[in-house]
């Protein structure tokens, strides 16, 4: 799953990125 995220991040903005990845973790957690 690591990588998966890491490919992605080129494609998306840093913005949109982070809000994506603070998203996740809530869901994960």
């Amino acid at each position: 799953m690591g990588s998966i995220k890491k490919k992605r991040r080129k494609k998306m903005s840093k913005h949109k990125y982070d809000k994506r990845m603070k998203a996740q973790r809530h869901k994960n957690k």
